[in-house]
């Protein structure tokens, strides 16, 4: 099933300098071959449901892997089943 997925992760516990995390998840969505814009408030995400999902998995590992040892997620998630409707 093909999503589109407005995602927002936050590290907690870590300070104000975020940028390492953001740029850490930003490489995994990217190597996971989806299609991604950062924007502001988080990444809008567009691929099919597990891969999609598994590289949410794959971004809070990545943090932890970094010193992170808690996220903070939301994500906000569409199912366009009626027509295309891509992030462009």
């Amino acid at each position: 099933m093909k999503v589109i997925v407005d995602l927002c992760v936050v590290p907690i516990g870590v300070g104000v300098h975020l940028a390492p995390y953001i740029a850490a998840c930003e490489k995994v969505l990217t190597e996971a071959g989806l299609k991604i814009q950062l924007h502001p408030n988080g990444t809008a995400i567009e691929g099919e449901w597990c891969p999609v999902f598994a590289a949410i998995e794959a971004c809070h590992r990545t943090d932890y892997g970094v010193g992170c040892r808690h996220d903070y997620t939301t994500a906000t998630i569409t199912t366009p089943t009626d027509r295309g409707q891509p992030l462009d």
